[in-house]
C-alpha cells in the first residue's frame, strides 16, 4: 500500500490531507466516493512544489489578444472530459495550458492553476475572467464544487456552450446568402451608374431623342451619383450608422423602441425572439437542476438576454415571485412569452420537475427555431434572385428602351 497527498474540494471548501491506496487510480476512486473534487493527487514521498512553472505570462495577457468562442468550447469541453476521467483539476489545467493553441487562453488557463493551488475555490477563480466566463459558467461550476459532481455540470456547461453557438451559426449562415447577393446588386448597380450609364448619356444626347420616363430617371441619378450627391450619401450614411450606434448604446429609450421593433421584424423578428426563449429556458433549466434559487436563477438568465425587452420581461417576473404569484401566471402577464411556453412551464410546476420541463421547452424552442431558420432559407433565394432580376434587369432594360423605340420608328 502506498500514501498519497491529495488537495480538493469537499462541500465548497478547500480540503487537503492524505490517503492510503493500492495506486493512484484507487486514491482517485476513493477521493470520488467520499465527494471530493481532487485538485492535486501525489505520492507522499514527492516533495511538494518540486514541478516548476514553464514560464507562462499572467491572465492579464487576455487583454492583449481576445480569447474566441471557439477556444473557450474546446477548452470546457476537454476539460470536462479529463474531470469525468478522475484526473486532478491542477493536473487537467497543466495539460491543457501546454495544448492549447491560443497563447491567451493558455495565459488564463495558467491564471486560473495558480489561484486554485493558492486555495482559491474553482468558481472564484473562473470568476476573475467576467468577459470570458459569464454568471451562468460560474454559478454551475459553483454547483458542481457544491454537490461534488463538477464533471456532471461541466458537461452542462459544454452542452450550453454548444448550442449557443450552433443557434449564432444557424443565423449568421441564414444572413450570409442575402448579405451577399443584397451587396452584389447594389456594387453592381452602383457600377453601372457611375461608369456604364454616361456613355449612354452622351449617346442619347448626341441622337437628339426624347427619352422615356424610365430613362430621363436612371439619367439623373447617374448625375447624381457622380456630382457631389455620392459623397452626400456616403458621409450622410457614415454619419446616420454613428448617430444610431450612440443611440442605441446610450440612449435608454431610444434602445428599448428599437429592441422592440427588431422583434417585430418580419420572420427576423420571430426567428429572435425563438433563438432568445431557447437559451433562456436551458440556463433556467440547468440553473434549476444545480438547486439554485429561482430568483437567483431569473438574474442570470436575464444576463443571458442583449435584448432590453425581454430583460425587461423577466425583471417583472423576478418582481412577481415576491408576491408569491406562480411562474405560469407571471409568464402568461408577458406577451413576450408565447401561450405553449407558459403552458409547458405550468406542467413543470404541478409535477414539480421544473427543471425537467424547462430542458423540454428549450429543446421544443430550439426545433422551432431550427424548422423556422430552413423555412426562411428555403424562401430567401427565390426572393433574392427576383430583387437582382428586377434591379440590375429594370436598369438595363431602362437604358436601351430608348434604343428599341428608335428602331421601332424606323421600322
Amino acid at each position: 500500500m502506498e500514501f498519497f497527498t491529495y488537495k480538493g474540494i469537499s462541500d465548497s471548501k478547500y480540503v487537503e490531507g492524505e490517503i492510503e491506496a493500492l495506486n493512484q487510480e484507487e486514491a482517485s476512486h476513493k477521493l470520488k466516493e467520499q465527494k471530493i473534487i481532487i485538485t492535486n493527487l501525489i505520492k507522499s514521498k514527492k516533495k511538494k512544489g518540486e514541478k516548476k512553472e514553464k514560464g507562462k505570462s499572467k491572465g492579464f495577457s487576455l487583454f492583449k489578444k481576445k480569447v474566441k468562442t471557439e477556444d473557450l468550447v474546446i477548452f470546457s469541453k476537454q476539460f470536462a472530459t479529463m474531470v469525468k476521467a478522475g484526473l486532478p483539476i491542477l493536473q487537467v489545467l497543466e495539460m491543457l495550458r501546454d495544448q492549447v493553441e491560443n497563447p491567451a487562453m493558455g495565459d488564463v488557463i495558467e491564471d486560473i492553476r495558480k489561484s486554485l493551488e493558492g486555495g482559491i475555490s474553482l468558481s472564484k477563480s473562473f470568476e476573475k475572467y467576467p468577459d470570458l466566463f459569464d454568471n451562468v459558467y460560474v454559478n454551475l461550476v459553483k454547483a458542481g464544487e457544491a454537490s461534488g459532481k463538477l464533471d456532471v455540470f461541466l458537461l452542462k456547461i459544454v452542452d450550453s456552450l454548444e448550442k449557443k453557438e450552433k443557434i449564432k451559426k444557424k443565423i449568421k449562415s441564414a444572413l450570409m446568402y442575402p448579405s451577399i447577393m443584397f451587396t452584389v446588386a447594389i456594387t453592381v448597380s452602383a457600377f453601372m451608374l457611375v461608369k456604364v450609364v454616361p456613355v449612354f448619356a452622351k449617346m442619347y444626347d448626341g441622337m437628339g431623342i426624347a427619352l422615356p420616363k424610365a430613362t430621363a430617371i436612371i439619367l439623373s441619378m447617374s448625375d447624381f451619383l457622380r456630382g457631389t450627391g455620392g459623397m452626400v450619401m456616403l458621409f450622410g450614411s457614415i454619419i446616420f450608422f454613428l448617430v444610431f450606434r450612440y443611440l442605441t448604446t446610450k440612449n435608454v429609450a431610444f434602445r428599448y423602441k428599437w429592441h422592440k421593433q427588431v422583434l417585430k421584424l418580419p420572420v427576423f423578428g420571430d426567428l429572435i425572439l425563438k433563438s432568445l426563449i431557447a437559451r433562456i429556458s436551458l440556463i433556467m433549466g440547468n440553473l434549476s437542476a444545480a438547486g439554485v434559487n429561482l430568483l437567483e436563477s431569473l438574474d442570470i438568465a436575464k444576463s443571458v438576454s442583449n435584448n432590453v425587452v425581454v430583460t425587461e420581461a423577466i425583471d417583472n417576473i423576478k418582481k412577481g415571485v415576491f408576491s408569491g404569484e406562480t411562474l405560469t401566471k407571471l409568464f402568461l402577464k408577458e406577451p413576450l412569452f408565447p401561450p405553449t411556453f407558459s403552458q409547458l412551464i405550468s406542467v413543470g410546476e404541478q409535477t414539480g420537475q421544473l427543471d425537467e420541463m424547462f430542458n423540454s421547452v428549450a429543446m421544443y424552442y430550439e426545433e422551432e427555431f431550427d424548422n423556422a431558420v430552413d423555412n426562411m432559407s428555403s424562401l430567401i433565394e427565390p426572393i433574392m434572385i427576383v430583387f437582382m432580376g428586377l434591379m440590375i434587369g429594370g436598369l438595363m432594360i431602362a437604358m436601351y428602351s430608348p434604343i428599341f423605340n428608335v428602331g421601332a420608328l424606323i421600322n
